[in-house]
This record gives structure tokens, C-alpha cells and sequence, in this order.
């Protein structure tokens, strides 16, 4: 359990991979979820938007379709997400700008 004894219920790991993969379902779902994003000191709003930020520079669009659909749940507008990754694609270079605008742009469009 988390540092605080205190489980959100996130259950994102054990949906990917049930019992394949015990140790990266306990790191994400315990770990990652219930304790790193749970932390007082930055919002889910500005972790939303960090996060954005790094799996854009790395070009991991696969983990950017949760993350972006995540941001919207913590309060990030489309026209914010649109804003930040234009932005991005000055600093992570516009394949990865592009890239992620991709992404979102079929979250938009596709009502998630």
C-alpha cells in the first residue's frame, strides 16, 4: 500500500496486464498512481500537464492517448492541450509536436 495507506482504486496496471506482469501492475497502479499522483504538492491538473510535456519530448504517443484523455479529466481544456503542444513542438521538435497534436486531435474528434 502507499506511503499514506490510502488506495485510489486505480486499477490501469492490473487492467494491461493482469497477472503477466505482477511487479510493473503494483508500481503503476500502488505506486505511481496511489502514491506519486496523490502527492500535495502539485495539482493532477499541473502532473497532467508535466506529464504531457515529457511523453511529448520522448514522442511516446501510445502512453500520450491515456495522458491527454487524463488531462482533460483533471481539468485541462482542449484549447490549453492545443496551446502546450504547440508550444512543445518548438522545444521537443515538431515530429513530436505533431505527433502528439495527432493524438489529440483523435481524442477530440472521437469524443473520449
Amino acid at each position: 500500500m502507499s506511503v499514506n495507506e490510502k488506495s485510489t482504486g486505480w486499477t490501469g496496471g492490473k487492467n494491461a496486464f493482469g497477472d503477466f506482469a505482477p511487479g510493473m501492475v503494483h508500481y503503476t497502479d500502488q505506486v505511481l498512481f496511489d502514491e506519486v499522483w496523490q502527492r500535495d504538492d502539485l495539482s493532477k491538473r499541473d502532473r497532467s500537464l508535466i506529464t504531457v510535456a515529457a511523453l511529448t519530448a520522448m514522442g511516446k504517443t501510445d502512453q500520450l492517448k491515456f495522458h491527454l484523455a487524463h488531462a482533460r479529466h483533471n481539468g485541462v481544456t482542449d484549447e490549453e492541450l492545443q496551446e502546450a503542444l504547440l508550444h512543445l513542438a518548438f522545444y521537443t521538435g515538431w515530429p513530436n509536436g505533431m505527433g502528439a497534436m495527432t493524438v489529440l486531435k483523435g481524442i477530440v474528434e472521437g469524443g473520449e
